[in-house]
Order: C-alpha cells, then sequence, then structure tokens
C-alpha cells in the first residue's frame, strides 16, 4: 500500500507580487494613471490601495456634463429651442459642474468607520466633493464636456488665459474660417502654382500689415469684441468655480481647466494660487463669476495665413489681453514674458499661427472692467 502524499501550494506562488513593492513605487504608478475614475477603482481593490489612493498627487477630472443650479438637465429638456451660438455663453453662466459617478463600493478602511471614503453612487458630485479625500493634490487638471463660447460652423475660437486673483493674461486666436485642402496630383498642383502665381504676389503687396478698411465697415471688428467679451466671460465663470478647490487643497501648485473641445485653457501656477489663497476675489456683481479688470487689447489680423499640414485660416486675429497697470498688481511684466505667455499659448498648427500674426502690425484697444 503505496503512502498518501500531500500536495503543499508553494507559498512564493501565493504572494502577492504587489506587496513587494513599496509604498513610493505604488504611489509613482498611481500619480501616473491620474484619472479620477481609475484612481477611485484602484482604492476598491484593497485595503493598502484604499490608504494610498488619498495620497495622490497628480489628479484628472473629466466632467460628464453640466447641470443647472435647479438640478435639472438641459440636454434633457423637451422641446427647448437650442440657444443662439452667440448667447451661449450666458447660459454657461446658470451652470454648475458635476462628475456623474465616478466611484464604486469604496469604503474606509479606517477602524470603526464605516462610511464611504469617496461619493457614492447615489447622487451627483461636484468636483470640489470628489477631491474632499485627496490629501496631496499637487497638479490638477479638469476637463468640462465642451466648449463655453457657442461659434458658427467652421469659425475657429481658442483662448488661453491666467489667472491669480483676476485676470493676468489671455490670448485669444480667431478666424472667420479653417480650410484644409485636400491632395491633388502633382501635375494639377503645378498647374494651380503657377495660375495663381501672379494672384498670390499681387495679394503680399496689397496685405502689407494694416487693417482693411473693409475690416470696420462690414462688421469685422465687432465681432472681434464679441470673441473677446465672449471668452473673458468665460475664463472668469471657469475661475470663479475653482474657489472652493483652491481653498481646500493648500498644496496644489499648478490647476488647468480645459474642455474636450480645445477651446479654452484656463491655468494657474504656484504663485497665482498663493495669491488667491491670500487675497479675497472680486466677484462680478451681475453673475456668479470674478470681475475682469480694466485691460489693454494687442489686436492683430491677416486676412488669410497659410498654415502647414495644408491648413487655411481666413480672417486670422490674434488678441493678446492685460490687465491696465493702474490700479493692479498683475499688471507689470516684460515683453519677454508676454511674448512668450502669448507664443507658448498653442500647439501644432496654432502656433505657427501666432507666430504669424505676432510679425503683424498690432493695434491697440481699451475696455473698461466688468
Amino acid at each position: 500500500m503505496h503512502p498518501k502524499t500531500r500536495i503543499h501550494a508553494d507559498p512564493s506562488l501565493q504572494m502577492d507580487q504587489f506587496d513587494r513593492l513599496p509604498d513610493s513605487l505604488l504611489l509613482l504608478i498611481l500619480n501616473k494613471l491620474a484619472d479620477i475614475r481609475s484612481l477611485g477603482r484602484c482604492a476598491a481593490v484593497s485595503k493598502r490601495f484604499n490608504s494610498l489612493v488619498p495620497l495622490v498627487h497628480d489628479i484628472y477630472i473629466k466632467i460628464d456634463r453640466v447641470v443647472t443650479v435647479d438640478g435639472s438637465d438641459p440636454d434633457d429638456t423637451p422641446n427647448m429651442p437650442s440657444p443662439k451660438p452667440r448667447n451661449m455663453f450666458t447660459n454657461f453662466l446658470k451652470m454648475v459642474l458635476y462628475v456623474i459617478k465616478p466611484f464604486h463600493h469604496i469604503r474606509s478602511n479606517t477602524s470603526g468607520s464605516r462610511g464611504p471614503l469617496f461619493p457614492q453612487l447615489s447622487s451627483q458630485h461636484s468636483p470640489a466633493q470628489v477631491l474632499k479625500n485627496f490629501t496631496h493634490v499637487r497638479n490638477l487638471h479638469i476637463e468640462l464636456p465642451s466648449g463655453d463660447v457657442g461659434t458658427e460652423d467652421g469659425v475657429l475660437l481658442k483662448w488661453r488665459a491666467e489667472f491669480g486673483c483676476t485676470l493676468q493674461n489671455c490670448v485669444i486666436l480667431g478666424g472667420t474660417r479653417v480650410d484644409k485642402k485636400t491632395s491633388i496630383s502633382s501635375t494639377q498642383e503645378n498647374v494651380n502654382v503657377n495660375s495663381n502665381l501672379n494672384l498670390n504676389l499681387n495679394s503680399v503687396q496689397e496685405d502689407n500689415g494694416t487693417m482693411p478698411e473693409s475690416f470696420y465697415t462690414n462688421g469685422g471688428l465687432k465681432l472681434r469684441v464679441v470673441w473677446t467679451i465672449s471668452s473673458l466671460i468665460a475664463a472668469s465663470t471657469r475661475h470663479y468655480l475653482l474657489r472652493q478647490i483652491i481653498k481646500d487643497h493648500p498644496t496644489l501648485v499648478s490647476l488647468v481647466l480645459t474642455d474636450a473641445d480645445a477651446q479654452g485653457t484656463l491655468i494657474m501656477g504656484p504663485k497665482q494660487l498663493k495669491e488667491v489663497r491670500e487675497n479675497q476675489l472680486a466677484c462680478s456683481a451681475s453673475s456668479n463669476r470674478t470681475q475682469v479688470p480694466a485691460c489693454n487689447m494687442k489686436l492683430r489680423y491677416a486676412p488669410y495665413l497659410e498654415l502647414p499640414g495644408g491648413v487655411g485660416l481666413q480672417g486670422a486675429t490674434l488678441v493678446a489681453i492685460r490687465p491696465s497697470c493702474e490700479g493692479s498688481g498683475s499688471g507689470n511684466g516684460s515683453k519677454k514674458e508676454i511674448d512668450s505667455f502669448i507664443l507658448g499659448a498653442f500647439d501644432g498648427v496654432f502656433k505657427t499661427a501666432v507666430k504669424a500674426l505676432m510679425k503683424r502690425r498690432s493695434y491697440l484697444l481699451e475696455m473698461n472692467g466688468f
């Protein structure tokens, strides 16, 4: 009779390999992950992960949708005509941002506590509520579901703004139409080049960098003013909505608020965040947004820009905005710093457009605070 043998599991195979990694390395991995929903799922994996997730430094929050202040979803409202594009930014002022269902069944592992570590599925939560249990946030990126300023099809409008207590810098790039050339045969291309050579040369001679008279008479200047005011209202509204987050997270050194349409970007660095914490925001009396100070604006214009990749931009416009020096601590700054902000505002072909427009003649405009 053969003796009975017992099969024993190999202890090395039972060991969780993550247990061999130090906390510092796990935090490095979680910081690379960044996405708030993915972090929420990681926190549900184990007690150790649950204790490490709130220590993450880098966080990315994608907003699913906006809801009105009365809690309704504007997308669910029946038989309501869509707003005119030029009035869409006013509707944004009446909305509150929410993250929808970011975490699933995540519980705190502290002894004697059965409360949720993060908000549960039962309701909608603002970014401030979702972030309340993160104690070491340094770099925060929030993405809205869409741009704030409505435009017609084919129109380009992009902006980037830097805020402290109030506006410090803003650059706006616009165009009345974006053209994309289709690929053509080399023979046809040579024919087009030869036939258009004289026309292009004449256009260069006529376009000496000055603003054409038609720009003032056909509504071109008025349109740029609308773009500018709309972008500033959108930026100041975004800034106002960040107050609670800045207050709750003294460890923040970088805060970026973008949108899925890549229309606008609001940025705040260490100096700007410190300024907000140490001073009271000046709020607009008419709406829930930060007051925009009196500003000087430099406007540059080109009737047409040919950009890399077969992209053409009609009515190309660059507006650089700075607060007036009088009564504004943020109105100072060297020309080198201002130009650096403008040139670094956008990427790709839009950066090329900015470089081309920076060589054009500038026109100075003044705007009162609002």
